[in-house]
């Protein structure tokens, strides 16, 4: 499961699913595109965590 962080709210419909069109039809589709890579990249680091906590004695 993925975590909604504020200011996700536009990459995402109501249902949860990703919006691969931008909310503005004015929006550059090129950019909104890219901003959603990053967007998605992001659940896929919060899902899979690179970090290896050692536990100091």
């Amino acid at each position: 499961m993925s975590i909604l962080r504020r200011g996700d709210e536009k990459y995402h419909y109501s249902d949860g699913s990703h919006r691969w069109v931008p909310p503005d039809p004015d929006y550059d589709q090129e950019v909104w595109n890219e901003e959603g890579r990053q967007h998605k990249h992001g659940h896929l680091r919060n899902e899979h965590p690179k970090v290896r906590l050692q536990r100091l004695v």
